[in-house]
């Protein structure tokens, strides 16, 4: 029988995207919080250490190497705000470019950002733990995971449910 994840967890701020994103469905993320080897064999494929490609999230003291340089972050930390959706400004040219380049965790970044102020980060955190989360044994998986990575079911989770071919059409051009 398989056991039921507590979800009752506070949503924890720091794997909220001020962009929208939601970190816990980052490859990073699960190879940095779970899955060492994964972890190890993303470093090996981008010629950089583990500790390099560590990441625990966009508001962490640790974040991966292009987290680290992300320029909305950086701009949203010197205008005091949370997310870009807070901005005056929103959407720049940074955040339009980000969201047009074709990667497929950027799907739904728009409806994610209009979700956070409708709702609250913390609503829209439960919303998009489901939203990555597998039927069947309830890990979470990320955009790029056809296959849930620990049992198998297919699709993974809702999202690559709703975006299997942009997904696949991605992975099969890099």
């Amino acid at each position: 029988m398989q056991m039921k994840k507590d979800r009752t967890v506070e949503p924890d701020k720091k794997t909220a995207g001020v962009c929208g994103l939601y970190c816990e469905a980052c490859t990073l993320f699960i190879a940095t919080k779970e899955d060492p080897e994964r972890l190890e064999d993303i470093a090996k494929r981008y010629l950089l250490t583990v500790e390099a490609i560590t990441c625990y999230g966009c508001r962490s003291a640790k974040r991966g190497p292009y987290c680290e340089k992300c320029k909305m972050f950086a701009c949203a930390a010197q205008r005091g705000i949370d997310f870009c959706v807070e901005c005056t400004e929103y959407p720049c040219d940074d955040l339009k470019q980000f969201q047009s380049e074709g990667r497929p965790h950027r799907l739904e970044l728009w409806d994610d950002l209009e979700q956070i102020r409708a709702i609250g980060y913390k609503e829209w955190l439960k919303e998009a733990r489901e939203n990555y989360t597998c039927p069947r044994c309830e890990s979470i998986n990320s955009a790029y995971d056809l296959k849930c990575r620990k049992c198998g079911e297919e699709p993974s989770c809702s999202y690559v449910a709703g975006h299997k071919q942009e997904i696949e059409w991605f992975l099969k051009n890099p």
